[in-house]
């Protein structure tokens, strides 16, 4: 039995497909791509012009089915067949002529999958004659496929060119002939915004902030994904989750939106409203004894302007209830604890080669630099041609955001060679409350107040310490 199989595949929407995954005894593959002549929007032809665009591997199918016998040829659907409905209907009717059936994997369905069929060692559904009325109302249905996928070709080709994608401009922005372009009245408000946020790392607090000075009002969901969204970072997104770096000006340098995945990063790991509180330890501490949470609070004396501030139990089953601690004293332990301890747990840490591990990254970003830089010389030369090229460069561009995002999400405090230091007391000392603030989350995941009969003592949980047998007595 002599099976051939037909493949038309457009690079702008889909990869090549791998026809040996249908696991079928082959005895041929042919394999059209589209052109941009292909894609373009149909006009209306004269009766002297053909419907049919050049396909060179559809000529060479036929070709060999008027020299050989074939028994038939499967396709993944009528798609493949033409980009209207007389192109499928005349390739139909070639067959037809020819005597050959057509077989559609994995079903006589017009609509195409993403992801290829399903390996299988079962023949196609069965023939059936090629101008049955059945087959041509399926060829009807591609009609409406047809339109869609010339909106993603559309789609598709602005990726290529880097322009954004359709819809309204992000606030802060407005559309541009070549992309997007600083709206100067709006981008202060959203450069404030990511200001306050990396003040006090707190998305509510910077909302509060602009409803108050600028008298903009957004609801904190908009102003957390205002902080992951990669436009106000100069890049662009598209739905196929591709990203494409320094496409149009940033509102938000590359340092300070490493430090923002960082800060968003850890305040997923602790309550909500100790993410946004300003205090270093807030959402850190907890009791060992009770096991409840401790929360900072305020205290203070009538007619003075002197506060204390101390640690307690949230809701502690206690009886009576664990004591408060003044905070500056958990402060004062947790640093001593952390200039006598650290130096030993990095060291016994498997801790990644940081300084390595980036070098690696941008000798990577800088190889695929340098072949971005060669796609001009090569359409010089006519090794390649502009259509090739393009999506050449939005490849090698998509892995280039790639590596450069793997690189900005590595610590920016190399422990092993940052230990010296960070072992000092007076480093600490000198540090602001947001700078603590800062350190401890990149490499504090909790504090335990051990409390014993006469005093009490701090167990440190890093994120990269095994754990202690009283964090895992922990709920």
């Amino acid at each position: 039995m002599k099976i051939l199989a037909y493949c038309f595949s457009d690079p702008l929407l889909e990869p090549t497909p791998d026809l040996t995954q249908w696991n079928l005894d082959l005895a041929g593959i042919y394999l059209d791509f589209a052109t941009p002549d292909m894609t373009a929007k149909p006009r209306k032809r004269s009766p002297k012009t053909s419907p049919l665009e050049a396909r060179p591997q559809w000529q060479q199918l036929l070709h060999r089915c008027t020299t050989e016998p074939i028994d038939y040829v499967v396709v993944r659907d009528l798609q493949e067949l033409g980009h209207s409905i007389e192109a499928v209907r005349d390739r139909l009717a070639q067959l037809e002529a020819l005597h050959v059936p057509l077989r559609i994997l994995p079903t006589l369905a017009p609509a195409r999958s993403a992801s290829p069929p399903e390996p299988t060692t079962d023949l196609p559904a069965p023939a059936v004659p090629l101008l049955e009325p059945a087959i041509l109302d399926q060829a009807q249905a591609l009609q409406h496929q047809q339109r869609s996928q010339r909106i993603r070709q559309g789609h598709a080709r602005n990726r290529i060119k880097a322009l954004p994608p359709p819809g309204k401009a992000p606030y802060g922005y407005r559309r541009g002939k070549q992309g997007y372009v600083i709206d100067l009245a709006a981008a202060p408000v959203v450069k404030e915004f990511f200001e306050q946020f990396l003040l006090y790392g707190s998305v509510r607090g910077a909302v509060r902030h602009l409803a108050k000075r600028y008298g903009k009002k957004i609801a904190p969901s908009t102003g957390q994904r205002w902080l992951s969204n990669p436009v106000y970072r100069g890049d662009l997104e598209y739905q196929d989750g591709h990203i494409l770096r320094d496409t149009h000006p940033a509102l938000v340098s590359r340092e300070e939106a490493a430090q923002i995945d960082r800060l968003l990063r850890r305040n997923r790991q602790i309550a909500p409203r100790a993410a946004s509180a300003p205090r270093a330890l807030a959402g850190l501490v907890s009791c060992a004894e009770c096991r409840a949470t401790m929360t900072i609070t305020r205290v203070t004396q009538h007619n003075r302007k002197s506060e204390y501030l101390y640690l307690r139990p949230r809701r502690c089953p206690q009886q009576p209830k664990c004591s408060a601690i003044p905070y500056d004293e958990i402060m004062q332990a947790t640093i001593q604890q952390i200039c006598q301890d650290l130096t030993q747990i990095v060291a016994g840490a498997n801790l990644p080669d940081l300084t390595q591990a980036k070098q690696g990254l941008q000798q990577a970003i800088a190889a695929k630099t340098d072949l971005l830089e060669q796609l001009p010389t090569l359409i010089d030369q006519g090794i390649l041609d502009a259509e090739t090229a393009a999506l050449r460069a939005y490849k090698l561009r998509t892995e280039q955001a790639e590596l450069e995002n793997q690189a900005a999400q590595l610590p920016p405090v190399d422990l092993k060679a940052a230990i010296a230091t960070i072992s000092v007391p007076d480093f600490w000392h000198g540090l602001s409350e947001a700078e603590r603030r800062f350190y401890f989350r990149e490499f504090l995941q909790a504090i335990q107040l051990v409390r014993t009969a006469t005093n009490w003592h701090l167990n440190l949980v890093f994120f990269f310490s095994p754990p202690s047998p009283e964090s895992a007595r922990q709920p």
